[in-house]
């Protein structure tokens, strides 16, 4: 059993009412230095664990599309075929899109990952991870599927995809992260979105011409990776040898 499925309804009320609190304002001293504690604990927890996993993709999109969706089915393309190149798929963990891209990945023997949240309702972990982690501060969870990553692809998806469509875009766009590439597919799903950025935000000065160039719509998967490994091979030198070697007595196993 997961840990969502067996948390009570006590336990997700404990849970809602600490997230309200840390929303409220300042709270006394101590409760600041604990919940700082707890912050960063769960980062390191999320280094630990994620620190081999190897060159990453991470693949955004909706909860909510089930496998009988062409969405559904083009994100498993995806995933298989980010795999067949030796990438880590990466997603949220969460079932819909985030689980066809773990499937894909998984199906054809690539290591597929997700970075859960615990939500008190929905996002249960799907069943094609390799390797599963949950987190309770979303910003968390975001920093781990950015941080591990050379290129980001985004399907359709809702508030939670957008959410990181556009995090991701404002660090590439302040020099945060340096030119990783940013993919959107689901053409149709997306068009209205990109007329707006080139129509409305390019032309009013929001952005410039070149923020939005760094966004790139596609629905050929093969595309896609082919882009993907492009800029990661020779951008940023990727190669499939461990950047860093595990140390037996920081209990890092094979």
């Amino acid at each position: 059993m997961t840990h969502l499925e067996i948390e009570s309804p006590e336990v997700r009320k404990k849970q809602e009412r600490k997230e309200r609190l840390f929303l409220s304002g300042p709270q006394s001293r101590r409760k600041e230095l604990f919940r700082a504690f707890k912050i960063f604990f769960e980062l390191l927890r999320g280094f630990r664990r994620l620190h081999f996993i190897g060159p990453a993709v991470t693949v955004f999109g909706s909860a909510r599309y089930t496998e009988e969706h062409p969405y559904y089915k083009l994100t498993q393309q995806l995933g298989e075929a980010l795999s067949r190149e030796g990438f880590t798929v990466m997603t949220g963990g969460g079932p819909g899109l985030m689980e066809a891209a773990n499937r894909g990945a998984k199906d054809h023997g690539g290591l597929s990952v997700g970075c859960n949240i615990v939500l008190p309702m929905e996002q249960q972990p799907n069943p094609y991870l390799d390797l599963f982690m949950e987190f309770h501060h979303f910003f968390v969870r975001k920093l781990m599927l950015a941080k591990y990553s050379y290129a980001f692809v985004a399907m359709p998806g809702g508030f939670g995809t957008l959410d990181e469509l556009f995090e991701v875009a404002t660090l590439v766009q302040t020099g945060k992260v340096k030119g990783f590439p940013i993919f959107l597919m689901g053409e149709e799903y997306w068009a209205p979105l990109i007329k707006f950025i080139r129509e409305d935000m390019v032309d009013k000065g929001t952005i410039s011409p070149g923020d939005a160039d760094r966004i790139v719509v596609s629905d050929s998967p093969e595309f896609v990776v082919k882009k993907i490994k492009e800029a990661a091979v020779g951008q940023f030198g990727l190669t499939h040898e461990p950047p860093v070697k595990r140390r037996w007595y920081l209990l890092e196993r094979g």
